[in-house]
């Protein structure tokens, strides 16, 4: 049974999915003329804030609110990145919905009596990113596989995982940033 706090933690950790769903990611680069462009990453903040409140909340408060995130989004809401239903089942999408998962598994060993450190954080964000990737281009084959679809393969791996693991990747950065305020928060939490 859950008790009031944990509660309040899964609906903040399934508020904060569901926005983080529809920010994109943007950088801004300062050049010499004194103009600021702006680049886009293909990506939202979602990954880089799962990763964050994993962190903070551990994994099985993420868990919850992640898994409430889903049917939420197979069922009442299009809170997905690309819509919902019960149709988004039959997107290549789902297979990297489902492969965060294992990617808040394996942030969570980073928690390591309450302090986090720098290099676990990376070795296992790069290791919980390749993970969750991993999945999502298995879920693919299978639906490349049933379809018989597979002139799409290349595509859907190209678009999906190589188009954007690399921009998952980088989003460690600012996270790792925040290892200092992160491990005061928790040893203030206990």
């Amino acid at each position: 049974m859950l008790n009031f706090n944990k509660t309040i933690e899964i609906i903040i950790s399934l508020q904060i999915i569901i926005i983080s769903a529809f920010i994109p990611v943007f950088i801004s680069i300062p050049f010499t003329n004194k103009n600021i462009y702006n680049f886009e990453m293909p990506i939202t903040w979602q990954i880089p804030i799962i990763i964050l409140i994993t962190l903070i909340f551990k994994s099985e408060i993420v868990i919850k609110g992640f898994s409430l995130y889903i049917l939420l989004g197979l069922f009442l809401l299009p809170v997905f990145h690309n819509g919902g239903s019960l149709g988004y089942l039959l997107t290549p999408n789902f297979g990297y919905i489902i492969g965060t998962y294992p990617l808040i598994k394996i942030i969570d060993k980073t928690n390591k009596n309450n302090i986090i450190s720098f290099y676990d954080l990376l070795k296992y964000g790069i290791l919980g990113i390749f993970s969750m990737h991993l999945i999502g281009i298995i879920y693919s084959g299978i639906y490349i596989i049933y379809f018989k679809q597979s002139d799409l393969f290349l595509y859907y791996i190209s678009k999906y995982s190589l188009g954007k693991i690399g921009y998952h990747l980088l989003m460690l950065t600012p996270i790792t940033l925040l290892i200092n305020f992160i491990n005061k928060y928790n040893k203030h939490k206990i």
